[in-house]
């Protein structure tokens, strides 16, 4: 009974991956200050262009920058998306997927079966897994479940002897022992998120230097407000928690879906990689970088990159639209944009020494494909300077198959750069070749 339903569902995808339209620019025309902008191709049928996740052939690793070597740190886990580094060097890893929720409507269900091509939708394993290399060879020789029942956890913090961790519906603060291998003591909520729909359901958090402070990210519950902006309420945005009391208040917004945060090397600046919208062409929009302006508005959904006007969101508001700060580096169209690393402290190679490490998911809706690796964005002066280096490629195979996605990026104890890929199930470790 069930083949009818698995050909319905193949000759769906095969057809809308035959429609849409293809780029006309190259993704590298999408990167910098001053990214290319052309004309909106809105198509009848958004373009569909997802990589079938296949995971990784045994033995075969990502391709690293010449000058640096690549192996995996963790391997077996289940759909590892974000990485933690603890003071005494154990790396947490939160081993998540979105809520599980019915889709209603066929855009919905066809979404759904499109992120299933993608690896992404297996149910939620709600956990953090603690690794642990004992004798330094850069390999995890012990782990241990370090917290489990939780909602969909993705972003965490560790300030003093708390814990706190960002569900897809609030933050929780736990009680931390140093060396701990888990933790058993309860949750409590310090202050609820948005939630429901969860069109973007990963919640991170990046805490202040003196650590009273906790920044959690919040992204839109549709591509360009569709579903009305009532349920946008708090969305698009990074809110700033006190953490003694709770309360929050929004310090950026206009943002469609931030995900990685980090402090510029040298600086109290703080700055994420957001994704931005689709279905208005494979050249557009470009994800990008940014520095986040307390109480500034970055345009979603009314613009993008400035006062670039959505001619899909009705009603206009001009108004907003004219306040817009423009981002300050692009990242490619549709290359999901995720993860966020300085460089500090870094042991690679001295083309690493002062940056940014992005990990780039990659498109569904764009031909050709765009993303899928891992670059690393150079500063100097606290600001972007010069265009994004290549650090973990091959993540696509031969036929275009998706043996990896790489999601969240973090740097060990040693300066080595850990990626999570969440299709090949892998944590990757980059170090300095020898």
């Amino acid at each position: 009974m069930f083949a009818p339903k698995i050909l319905i569902t193949s000759l769906m995808l095969a057809s809308l991956a035959a429609c849409g339209e293809t780029a006309r620019l190259r993704v590298s025309d999408g990167y910098g200050p001053n990214p290319q902008l052309p004309a909106p191709n809105k198509t009848l049928v958004p373009t569909v262009n997802i990589a079938k996740a296949v995971g990784w052939p045994e033995g075969a690793t990502p391709h690293a920058a010449a000058g640096t070597t690549v192996n995996a740190f963790a391997d077996k886990l289940d759909h590892p998306r974000w990485i933690y580094l603890l003071p005494n060097g154990d790396v947490l890893v939160a081993e998540t997927n979105g809520p599980e929720k019915k889709p209603s409507g066929i855009r919905a269900w066809v979404q759904s079966k499109v992120m299933a091509r993608a690896g992404a939708k297996a149910p939620s394993a709600n956990r953090i897994t603690l690794l642990r290399d004992t004798n330094g060879d850069g390999v995890a020789d012990q782990r241990s479940v370090f917290l489990q029942g939780l909602f969909s956890p993705f972003g965490m913090a560790l300030v003093g002897d708390t814990f706190y961790v960002a569900n897809a519906d609030a933050v929780m603060r736990f009680p931390y022992q140093a060396g701990a291998t888990s933790i058993t003591a309860p949750g409590v909520k310090v202050t609820d998120l948005p939630g429901g729909l969860n069109h973007h359901w990963t919640k991170n958090l990046i805490a202040s230097k003196d650590g009273k402070k906790l920044y959690a990210t919040v992204g839109s519950n549709s591509n360009v407000g569709e579903n009305g902006m009532d349920i946008e309420e708090g969305r698009a945005a990074i809110w700033e928690i006190d953490v003694a009391s709770g309360q929050k208040r929004l310090f950026g917004s206009g943002l469609r879906n931030p995900n990685g945060m980090a402090w510029a090397p040298g600086t109290n600046v703080l700055w994420t990689a957001v994704n931005e919208r689709d279905e208005i062409g494979s050249d557009l929009v470009p994800d990008y970088l940014t520095s986040v302006v307390d109480g500034a508005f970055y345009g979603w959904p009314y613009s993008y990159f400035g006062a670039n006007v959505d001619e899909r969101v009705q009603p206009p508001r001009p108004d907003l639209v004219a306040k817009a700060k423009v981002p300050d580096y692009a990242l490619g169209p549709h290359t999901a944009s995720l993860g966020l690393a300085t460089s500090t402290g870094t042991s690679l190679p001295d083309t690493f020494k002062e940056g940014m490490f992005i990990g780039q998911h990659g498109s569904w809706n764009r031909k050709p494909y765009s993303g899928y690796k891992v670059i690393f964005v150079p500063f100097a002066g606290g600001k972007p300077a010069g265009a994004p280096v290549d650090v973990l490629t091959g993540f696509l195979s031969d036929k275009e198959e998706a043996q990896g996605r790489p999601v969240g990026v973090a740097l060990d104890r040693q300066g080595a750069l850990l990626v999570a890929d969440d299709v090949g199930n892998v944590i990757w470790r980059v170090t300095a070749a020898k």
